[in-house]
């Protein structure tokens, strides 16, 4: 596989999160601007910006959760030749449950679908994984 076709889902990854990222401050930014939040209230951490404010920066902090798991599993295939056509397949489904998931999280939240959107990517990661791990293990 050439190293662009197993960085893309990385790169369609990572801008999800600069989007939520942004989305976040855009968010933050016009609570403050509309008094919804003062900055005495959240200066030292405190979680008191309004509930659409803290939607969004919670999917963001969540993109540093179980992604991480996924950007190492890249990081090791592409250098170790092992990132294949399998690798990639998963990862664009791996990539497609976290947008499922963000998208619940920053909409509905329904918190059953949502957590079938986590679970699936879990399952896909894991997937990943497991493969890689046999892959090296068994030198294959």
């Amino acid at each position: 596989m050439s190293v662009q076709m197993v960085l893309l889902p990385v790169f369609v990854l990572v801008g999800l999160t600069f989007f939520l990222l942004l989305w976040m401050a855009g968010a933050r930014r016009g609570a403050l601007v509309g008094g919804e939040t003062k900055i005495r209230d959240i200066a030292l951490g405190q979680p008191n910006w309004p509930q659409r404010a803290t939607q969004i920066g919670n999917c963001y902090r969540n993109q540093f959760e179980l992604p991480t798991l996924f950007y190492v599993l890249i990081a090791l295939a592409l250098p170790l030749r092992h990132a294949d056509l399998v690798i990639v397949l998963l990862s664009w489904v791996f990539v497609v449950t976290r947008f499922a998931h963000a998208g619940i999280f920053v909409t509905s939240n329904d918190l059953n679908r949502r957590s079938l959107a986590w679970f699936a990517g879990v399952l896909v990661l894991f997937a990943m994984w497991l493969y890689f791990a046999l892959k090296m293990l068994l030198l294959i």
